[in-house]
């Protein structure tokens, strides 16, 4: 309590980019770099600090930045980001006697091990698109929660898309349609199991290799066989068949969320009925993603929510 007043406070640091390189030799797979902007938000037990001059309890800000540089040098192993997020958070709430709960949140910039030849280059790289991202948040008692997602995974079908039988009334100009192109861009985060830190000890978790597999479930699934594809009567039908299959897939994740805007190819026609410019045959579109329609939905096991 703050006088009569009830106070809840946290601080920490955001955006701080770290990279790391571990130098294996080419035997061993060769070189590895995770790129990473990582945010770390503490709740710490220092009512003075705000109420008073007693600046006493706080862990400087500066002081947590420099805290992922020395973490990041200390892992000479190989490590994921989901691992480096716990490392962070268990070193906070375990230092610091205030420190109650800490939550890491690491965005990671894509680079892909370049193949030249047909054969993968042992210390070369190039920048990806779409990016793996993580929330973990670590409290004293060591009890875990760990988040990871996909941000700007951008999947599209020429064919094999339609949207019919929607509500008609006098706002709607949408007419039925069995062919469209459908496109969008994923974001999805999946919720982990895990409950405690000690679960990760016990037994390590790849949570690279599943990042690789969650996003392999997501594009087999939206696209279908690459012979013939599979009809998507509606982005909605086609979201919920992508976050179902990653769970039937994956028993370790115990929820999915899914966000899908719906992002247009508008036929083009231009011209007038004596001087058709362009008449509109399935070819010629104007891509645009403003306005777009939003679709979300989160699927989860029962007695867990993401």
């Amino acid at each position: 309590m703050a006088g009569n007043f009830e106070l809840q406070g946290r601080h920490g640091k955001s955006r701080v980019r770290v990279s790391r390189v571990w130098r294996r030799p080419a035997a061993a797979g060769g070189h590895v770099i995770v790129e990473w902007s990582v945010a770390v938000s503490v709740v710490s037990d220092c009512l003075p600090s705000y109420t008073s001059s007693d600046n006493s309890a706080i862990v400087a800000t500066d002081s947590i930045k420099n805290t992922v540089y020395v973490k990041a040098k200390e892992c000479t192993e190989v490590v994921s980001m989901e691992e480096f997020a716990v490392i962070l958070g268990r070193h906070f709430t375990s230092l610091y006697p205030q420190v109650s709960e800490a939550t890491v949140t690491i965005v990671e910039r894509p680079w892909e091990r370049v193949v030249v030849d047909g054969k993968p280059h042992s210390h070369g790289f190039k920048v990806g698109v779409e990016k793996h991202s993580t929330e973990v948040i670590v409290k004293k008692s060591g009890s875990l929660l760990i988040n990871s997602g996909i941000q700007g995974y951008s999947l599209l079908k020429t064919t094999q898309s339609g949207f019919e039988g929607f509500v008609t009334d006098r706002y709607r100009l949408l007419p039925d349609t069995r062919e469209r192109i459908v496109a969008t861009e994923v974001t999805a985060w999946w919720r982990y199991p895990f409950e405690h830190v000690s679960q990760l000890l016990s037994k390590p978790f790849c949570f690279t290799q599943r990042y690789q597999d969650v996003k392999k479930v997501l594009s087999e699934t939206f696209f279908g066989p690459p012979d013939v594809g599979v009809y998507s009567p509606s982005v909605q039908n086609t979201l919920y068949l992508m976050a179902k299959e990653v769970l039937t897939r994956f028993p370790d994740i115990s929820s999915i969320q899914l966000r899908m805007p719906n992002l247009h190819f508008l036929p083009v026609n231009l011209g007038s009925k004596e001087n058709p410019l362009v008449k509109f045959a399935d070819d010629v579109y104007l891509p645009t993603d403003e306005p777009h329609g939003t679709i979300e939905a989160t699927l989860s096991r029962p007695m867990s929510k993401l």
